[in-house]
């Protein structure tokens, strides 16, 4: 079956002041996959990743070069109204981040930003069935008035991941969202992007190697700030085309 190319980029730069933070990367990702971004630290995979919801908007000094489209639309076009965009494309960050808030406001507020429940049975509809996506509804059900911030690690992750996925999202974006949590918590969240990825198409950037053997169909490595390899995961990790993959894969540097 012929994939569906999601997101694509061409001839992607970034530059933050005088330094160059990405070089010439062209990157197809497609529909309803997991694709991991591997590399040292400091290599461009969280720029990349902040590219395709354009947070770097956010500092004043980047400036992003090429073109980057989802669905055939180019996301840095003028037309682009950028809150549209980031209601397409949710972002999972590193350390959970709940808001000072209930779990269920927590979850409510984008639906509710974003005039997507026409009244409170809506509303509360688009909770549950976000809860229940991100797999921890049988947890917090009977303490949705409970803050956020009073779940566990593991929990408060899956909680913004309900979040993220409450605005109905095309795309959702993973910043390490594992690297925080003990095995257990990091397991569930493996177990939930499997079943994620039905419905959205997932891009994740992880400092481990084994969670992106273990969730994704296709990883690509960065270095240095130049994509050096994609392709699927399994032929990135027993028989990459690039020395330097062979090496950051079996251990080598990094």
């Amino acid at each position: 079956m012929e994939k569906k190319i999601k997101v694509c980029v061409k001839n992607l730069n970034v530059y933050y002041g005088e330094k160059q933070a990405l070089f010439d990367v062209c990157m197809d990702i497609n529909q309803n996959e997991i694709t991991a971004l591997i590399g040292p630290s400091g290599c461009g995979k969280s720029t990349f990743l902040r590219c395709l919801n354009r947070m770097n908007d956010v500092i004043d000094i980047c400036k992003v070069e090429g073109s980057i489209k989802i669905d055939g639309e180019d996301i840095y076009n003028d037309e682009v109204r950028v809150e549209k965009l980031r209601e397409r494309v949710g972002m999972v960050f590193q350390k959970p981040n709940p808001f000072p808030k209930s779990i269920f406001e927590n979850v409510a507020y984008g639906p509710r930003i974003h005039g997507l429940a026409k009244d409170k049975n809506e509303l509360e509809e688009i909770v549950y069935s976000s809860l229940k996506k991100a797999a921890i509804f049988d947890e917090v059900k009977d303490r949705l008035d409970e803050t956020g911030t009073s779940l566990s690690g593991g929990q408060q992750q899956r909680l913004c991941i309900a979040r993220a996925i409450s605005v109905n999202p095309d795309v959702i974006l993973m910043d390490e969202p594992c690297s925080a949590l003990d095995p257990i918590a990091t397991a569930k969240i493996e177990a939930l992007m499997e079943e994620l990825k039905k419905e959205y198409t997932i891009i994740i950037v992880t400092h481990s190697m084994q969670q992106a053997a273990r969730v994704s169909s296709k990883t690509g490595f960065f270095h240095l700030g130049n994509l050096i390899e994609v392709n699927d995961t399994e032929t990135i990790f027993s028989t990459p085309a690039n020395e330097k993959t062979l090496e950051y894969v079996t251990g080598r540097f990094g």
